[in-house]
Parts: structure tokens; sequence; C-alpha cells
């Protein structure tokens, strides 16, 4: 460690301590979430387990794109929050319940940060409670990571540039403290200025850049750890689906690389590994989980190659009628559109019990619901005739936020 200089005071021996303190500074500024330090937040150096025996209760929620009072409703209809939990409230109220996110946490709306920060205190609280709160990446993770922020909102552009400056408080009170390291930089070789966009939005692009690029601190800290496929006794989890090709490469092959890509290990600007990118990658395909005609067999036999599999659970697929099931319920689907800025669709979450033999899907109340189309149809005539606001609509050529790429 770098002795310090005469200029910079020393922490008294407790340089940790003032770095947990910088750490919970910024997370509570940004999130209003304390983490617990003793022990620490668990970063892992490899990806979470592939494979899970199935629990005695398993549950499935859907995309939830940046919108955290939905969010929160979802997950106390799944029962995993207390009914009149306070919007900041992260305990966990489920005891062994295992629940899987399908991922697209992030764009379309304006609390992705705090839906990070929110999901993975809850997981934390899950862990301690003897159950399991685990998301996996879909699309959109992977979008960003890669700096493609065609589905940013404003709002969203907004709550980064909060956080980063947040989080270069964080590191200034960590660089007064000599006996430390000195912490990474991750604004360094990011563009400042991005002609074509809005120069009201620059700071916003350059702080989600900063953050969400490889090994960027809120990457690594809430994404890298993700799995991309998750198979949960009889069930396996996918944001887009998974074809033959893929499972013959190595589900645990994926989760691995993937990994690695998102902290950093392949370099700062890697290309996104293949199977995470294009129609037919395992979190964009659509074969399984668009319309009712689908290739049966086909899935049929993807599944018949992953041992014991006998459904694919996918997100990604908006089904504006609810969860919906075909195939012999082979294919479930359960991305409802939840997100105000994608739909604003009615909670529903998947519920398998048994060890896979009871499959059944939880519904909002229908009084509740009720209430909630009309409060919807009334916004949509309010809302006739405005124009969205995703940031690919406010640039000149909305392909230049493709693949944003920073200096080493």
């Amino acid at each position: 460690m770098p002795s310090a200089s005469p200029d910079i005071p020393n922490c008294g021996g407790l340089p940790a301590a003032v770095s947990a303190f910088a750490d919970a500074f910024v997370d509570f500024a940004v999130s209003g979430i304390f983490f617990p330090t003793n022990p620490p937040p668990p970063l892992p150096a490899t990806p979470a387990a592939t494979f899970l025996p199935a629990p005695s209760r398993l549950v499935a929620i859907g995309d939830l794109h940046g919108d955290l009072p939905k969010s929160l409703a979802a997950l106390r209809l799944a029962g995993l929050l207390p009914p009149d939990s306070s919007p900041t409230s992260t305990s966990w109220s489920a005891g062994p319940t295992l629940a899987v996110q399908l991922g697209d946490i992030l764009d379309r709306g304006g609390d992705e940060l705090r839906l990070l920060y929110f999901l993975r205190r809850l997981s934390i609280s899950a862990a301690a409670q003897g159950g399991a709160f685990l998301p996996i990446l879909g699309n959109h993770e992977v979008m960003n990571v890669c700096g493609d922020f065609r589905f940013v909102t404003p709002q969203g552009l907004q709550e980064f540039s909060s956080w980063a400056g947040w989080y270069r408080a964080g590191l200034a009170i960590k660089r007064r403290c000599g006996d430390l390291e000195p912490p990474k930089n991750p604004f360094l070789g990011v563009p400042k200025a991005y002609p074509g966009i809005r120069r009201e939005f620059w700071d916003g692009i350059r702080s989600r850049v900063a953050a969400l690029r490889p090994d960027g601190p809120i990457a690594r800290r809430f994404l890298a750890d993700l799995p991309t496929v998750l198979v949960v006794g009889d069930s396996v989890f996918v944001h887009g689906g998974l074809l033959e090709a893929n499972v013959e490469y190595g589900l645990e092959r994926i989760n691995a690389e993937v990994s690695d890509w998102i902290r950093g290990v392949r370099g700062d600007n890697a290309r996104a590994p293949e199977y995470v990118c294009g129609r037919d990658a395992v979190v964009w395909l659509r074969r399984f989980s668009e319309g009712f005609n689908c290739d049966c067999e086909r899935l049929k036999g993807v599944l018949g190659m992953i041992p014991g599999a006998k459904r694919m659970v996918m997100g990604h697929t908006i089904q504006s009628e609810g969860i919906t099931a075909v195939c012999g319920a082979q294919a479930v689907r359960v991305d409802v559109g939840l997100s105000k800025g994608c739909g604003n669709g009615l909670p529903e979450v998947l519920e398998i019990n048994g060890a896979g033999s009871q499959v059944r899907v939880i519904t909002t109340d229908p009084a509740e619901a009720w209430k909630y189309r009309k409060q919807k149809a009334a916004a949509a005539l309010e809302k006739k005739g405005e124009v969205k606001d995703g940031l690919a609509l406010l640039v000149r050529e909305s392909h230049g936020l493709k693949g944003v790429e920073a200096k080493a």
C-alpha cells in the first residue's frame, strides 16, 4: 500500500472504516437504503450457481423496467413483502421461498438505480430468512453494458447524473485518507460530449456509461453476478429463450463468460458474447414467447437436452392479457408489461409448488383490478397524442447511441 503524502491525512489505522463509511454514504444518498456492513454485502468473484434444487415454493416475476411502485406491487402480490410495507422496507416475508425475477430491470423508467439497490437489499434480507431472491439478466441489462441507451428516459438519465455526483463525493472522501489504496475513477476515458444528442442529456449519458460499462461500479456490483440462465428444479428461467446450440455450448459456460464480460475481465470495451447479441440470442429470442403458434416440438427437444427440465419460463415479450402458457405449459411467459413505461399492466406472478407439480398464476384482486383499469383508461385519454419519452426519440440519429466506447 502506498505511504501517505504529508499533505494527505492518514486515517488513524482505520482505512477500512473510512472506505465503508464512504460507501454507505453513497448508498444511502442514492437509494435511501442502508446495507449491512457486518458482514459487508457479498461481492462474489464468480457467477451464481446455474442449477439449483427445487424449493418448497418457487415464484417468478417478469420485467420491471425502472418502475419501483409497480415492482413493489408485484413483490407484495407474490407475498415476498408484507402487504402494508413502506416503499423503503426490504423486509422479506416469504420464509424459504425462492423467487426469480426474469430481468429487464433497466430502461423505460426513472427508478432504475433505486430498483437495483432495492432488489439487492431484498436478496440479502431473503438469504437471512432462509429464502432467495434471484434476478437474471435481460436484454436491456446487456444493452446498457454495451452503451446502447435507446430505451433510456430523461428521468433515467437524471437518476444516473445524481448518482455520479454522490459517487464523486464518495471518491473524494476516500482520497482524503492517505493510507487507502487510491480508488479507481470510473469516469476516466468516458467522453464528455455526444454530438447529435441534446446537450442537456450529456452528463446523464456520461454518468450512465461510467456506471454500466464493463467493470463500471454499478455493473460490477449489481449485474456481474446475475446469471443469464437459471435452472431451478424442473424449471428453466431465461429472459428470451434457449435453442439447442445454447445448451450444447453449456449453460454454466454462458453464465461464467457473461459474468466475466460485465466484470471487465475481457477489458473495459470488450464486445458482449455473441450468445447475448442478435435475434436468436438467449436474452432476445421470441420463438417461444410470441403468439400461440409456437414450435412446440423444437421446444420439447431443447428441454429434453436439460436433465429433468419440464418447462421454460421467459420474460421479454409482453403478454397483454396476463401470464400465458403454450405447448402444454412447457412455455410459460411472465412479462405482463408491468412498468408504466412499458404497458402499465396489472401485476401477476407465477407460483410453482410441490417440486414442480403445482403451477398457478397469482393475479390482482378483481376489485383492485377494476379500479386500476379505470385509472389506466383515464390516464390513456390524458396522454393521447403525447410523444413517448424514450431517449431514442430525443436525438437526431438514434443509432449513434449504440456501443458508446470509453477510452482506456
